[in-house]
């Protein structure tokens, strides 16, 4: 009897430290995220929703904002008056944008570079956003945080010499010439 009782109580420990480990390891998926969050070394400035590019409805996907200004008066360019190609200005396009901005220019002290350079919140795929993405910076600017009423550089280019820029002052989406100053706030995917 004593013998069956220790069976019993062994097994009773036993499956309780099993109960115990599934429960500690089993992912919390009931975390939902929403915009304006601090998540993975930024703010959450959009979420991707059916029908975008990318969306995952067993994942969440989107656009995570730095928590600050990168610079708050930076040219576009190195100087070097030529087009780089970064033309695209959908969402999802600023990290190509920047790859080949940074390659065209080379070294310096510019706003793509500054982005590619970035290291911050444990994180290093910060890019300069592109033309859509930097409306979605603007359009939930309140919830992100920490904007000026300034200009702010996108990616996205128009000639050898100008590049698109959005005005956070006066919700106006205009081009500037690459050797004018400008804000710059990185963003990454996650």
């Amino acid at each position: 009897m004593k013998k069956e009782r220790r069976i019993c109580n062994c097994l009773l420990v036993f499956l309780g430290i099993v109960l115990i480990a599934a429960t500690s390891c089993k992912k919390d998926d009931s975390i939902v995220l929403s915009v304006g969050d601090s998540y993975q070394g930024g703010k959450i400035a959009h979420l991707l929703v059916n029908g975008n590019p990318g969306f995952d409805a067993n994942v969440q996907h989107g656009l995570i904002a730095a928590l600050t200004d990168q610079s708050t008066g930076i040219i576009w360019w190195n100087g070097a008056s030529s087009l780089t190609g970064a033309t695209a200005t959908a969402y999802g396009t600023g990290n190509a944008n920047t790859n080949t901005i940074v390659a065209s220019q080379g070294a310096g002290n510019y706003a793509a570079k500054l982005c590619s350079d970035l290291v911050s919140g444990g994180y290093n795929d910060w890019y300069l956003p592109s033309k859509d993405e930097l409306f979605i910076l603007y359009t939930n600017r309140l919830l992100i945080g920490n904007f000026e009423n300034s200009n702010y550089w996108c990616s996205s280019e128009v000639s050898a010499g100008t590049a698109l820029l959005y005005s956070f002052s006066i919700n106006l989406q205009g081009s500037g010439g690459k050797g004018f100053l400008a804000n710059v706030r990185a963003v990454r995917a996650f």
